[in-house]
């Protein structure tokens, strides 16, 4: 399955996720990333060597490529309306491309697994919303 028009949509006009990795010590580490949504796949990157040398790409380079990130936001505090899309995924080694932050490397993420809730802007408050979730064929 893929993500919906609502999903998809979302997805593109919101450019910063908090990404996830593991360490071969399995220590989970956690870090905000620009996230580029291609109608498919996701690619989160930065310019030059630095990049290269983050935790998040020595996880994925020792083997652990299972990621998981969320994008999300706050619609409205009162009454308190929050939105956003959960992705689990396997992330490939980093290439060098031109992305949403300018050239540099990117890492490849292929959705597996993804959660949403409040694309429709259902009301929240007392009741909590549907989430959706759905398998992709990555």
């Amino acid at each position: 399955m893929t993500f919906t028009a609502e999903e998809s949509e979302y997805l593109l006009a919101h450019g910063l996720a908090r990404l996830a990795s593991v360490g071969a010590d399995g220590q989970p580490d956690v870090v905000p990333v620009a996230c580029e949504f291609d109608g498919s796949s996701f690619w989160v990157g930065g310019p030059g060597e630095s990049f290269l040398a983050t935790r998040k790409i020595r996880n994925i380079a020792a083997g652990a490529n299972a990621v998981a990130f969320v994008i999300d936001d706050i619609v409205s505090m009162e009454p308190f309306v929050a939105r956003g899309i959960r992705v689990y995924g396997r992330a490939e080694l980093p290439i060098e491309r031109v992305g949403m932050i300018g050239p540099g490397w990117y890492l490849r993420i292929t959705p597996t697994l993804s959660w949403s809730w409040n694309m429709a802007g259902e009301p929240a408050g007392d009741q909590w919303y549907p989430m959706r979730r759905t398998v992709h064929d990555g």
